[in-house]
């Protein structure tokens, strides 16, 4: 696991916002899955999970009594075409800019204040749309094989111990933006630079960044329904 654990893109997109010299965050590529949860939670959240688990191996074996829905070829389909349309459909909407809205140089504090508001909607349609996506998929591989049913009930549970946690955490994205743009307005750049045009696009990027973080889960799922079809 050491050796195929990568930097998502959301955590490269952020190192890039670090000043010149500083040591991007390599460290958690020396850690396994195993380590890095291990660091995320405490005693109490330790005795819940293994709690938890022992539910989610009693939704396995209540599955294997049931006459369970085997995954098909065109279920795994229709989910990843699923998947795809609110990928299309997010990734739209962090890349469309408001055409009436004029930036005022001579404003920057107000200029800064419209691109969090616009950052943080965008955040808020993210979650909405991806935690709709996730528990339909979720639904779906609680009608499969005893060891989908598991997984989907792994994946509730999962979520409900660290989406909380995933969530403060992308709330202090717009901290990094705030530090990206005041080091954008003090670099020297050519009359050909537009800096607040570097500005808007490292935005978008930092939340397609986090959109592909965000689908992360759904994504497992789907492949492990196609496995098991």
């Amino acid at each position: 696991m050491r050796s195929n654990l990568h930097l998502s893109a959301l955590v490269r997109q952020l190192a890039g916002f670090l000043p010149a010299g500083a040591p991007a965050p390599a460290e958690v590529q020396r850690q396994d899955v195993a380590e890095r949860l291990g660091q995320s939670l405490n005693v109490a959240d330790a005795i819940a999970l293994s709690s938890a688990l022992s539910s989610v191996a009693a939704v396995g074996t209540k599955a294997a009594r049931l006459p369970a829905r085997a995954p098909t070829a065109a279920m795994a389909e229709a989910l990843q075409a699923e998947l795809e349309r609110v990928r299309a459909v997010l990734t739209q909407s962090i890349r469309t800019r408001d055409a009436r809205h004029q930036p005022d140089p001579d404003e920057l504090d107000t200029e800064f204040a419209f691109c969090l508001q616009r950052y943080q909607e965008q955040q808020r349609r993210l979650e909405m749309s991806v935690d709709a996506l996730r528990g339909h998929v979720r639904q779906t591989l609680a009608q499969g094989t005893p060891r989908l049913a598991q997984l989907a009930a792994l994946d509730a549970t999962l979520a409900q111990m660290l989406g909380g946690r995933e969530q403060r955490l992308l709330s202090n994205l717009p901290h990094f933006l705030r530090a990206r743009f005041t080091e954008l307005r003090r670099q020297p750049l050519t009359a050909e630079q537009n800096w607040l045009a570097t500005f808007n696009t490292e935005l978008e990027q930092t939340l397609l960044a986090e959109l592909d973080l965000r689908l992360q889960p759904v994504v497992g799922m789907i492949e492990s329904l196609s496995h098991e079809s």
